[in-house]
């Protein structure tokens, strides 16, 4: 009898160790699966690598979107339907289809060169430098913004400023200062961009530090295969009666584009 009462307290002591055992590697493991999302957590954000991503989110690898540029003015307005595409960052192509009298102008973008094409006069005309600051069509994005150029990353400091919530995802703030020797019209550039690397607006602000200009996104939706900033709006804040807005009706990423599409060519020759 006391040996049997002995062997089931023994018994009864490994059950105690091994189920004990069993919620220290339960633990473990728990620990183990969580680690991860706690390091993404608490891991800084690194403010240009995040345009970076921003700008890749929307380009993709390759792109083809179509489009509606509406150009708002205090007596009069004009729409204008697009298709666009793009390869990298170093190449795209803008070709207006409508209305009947705008269809054939386009604008091509090329290793930081810029060319237009008027079919009205058939030709070809390279934007310099000294012009990519003024209207693009003669919208409120300039032709520095169509271009979508890298100056931003190549030629600026970043900086996180802020960090909020909104609508169930975080919300990062950049400052974007352009180096004192770079060409750059800008005192600094204010991008606020969400967890999932859509662009919600761009501030534009002078070398007095007055802000000029703003893009704001005011609608996202899912359109291929990710989140994108739909409608586009860009405003002057001395003049809130003019604005020019972007709406996006379709895009495709990473999809096969033809070798020939982004030359001089195909600009002037869409059958090319």
């Amino acid at each position: 009898m006391v040996q049997s009462g002995r062997n089931r307290k023994s018994i009864c002591l490994r059950r105690g160790l091994a189920a004990q055992q069993a919620s220290l590697v339960l633990t473990g493991l728990i620990l183990i699966l969580c680690l991860p999302n706690v390091l993404a957590a608490t891991q800084p954000v690194n403010a240009k690598e995040l345009v970076r991503a921003a700008m890749e989110h929307w380009r993709g690898v390759t792109s083809y979107s179509e489009m509606t540029m509406t150009i708002h003015r205090p007596d009069w307005q004009r729409s204008m339907s697009m298709q666009a595409w793009s390869k990298g960052d170093k190449l795209s192509l803008v070709r207006v289809t409508e209305p009947k009298k705008d269809a054939g102008n386009g604008t091509l973008l090329k290793d930081n060169d810029m060319w237009s094409y008027s079919p009205k006069i058939n030709r070809i005309i390279k934007i310099p430098s000294s012009m990519m600051s003024q209207g693009w069509m003669g919208s409120d994005f300039s032709n520095k913004d169509i271009s979508k150029s890298t100056d931003i990353l190549d030629q600026y400091d970043h900086t996180l400023s802020a960090r909020e919530q909104q609508d169930g995802h975080t919300v990062y703030t950049v400052t974007a200062v352009p180096h004192e020797d770079a060409a750059i019209v800008w005192g600094k550039e204010v991008l606020k961009i969400r967890d999932d690397f859509v662009l919600l607006e761009e501030q534009y602000w002078d070398q007095e530090g007055r802000l000029v200009k703003v893009m704001k996104t005011s609608d996202i939706a899912e359109m291929g295969g990710r989140q994108v900033a739909r409608i586009m709006r860009m405003g002057k804040l001395e003049t809130p009666e003019e604005w020019t807005e972007i709406v996006v009706s379709a895009i495709e990423f990473d999809i096969d584009l033809p070798e020939n599409l982004f030359t001089l060519s195909s600009l002037r020759n869409p059958r090319h």
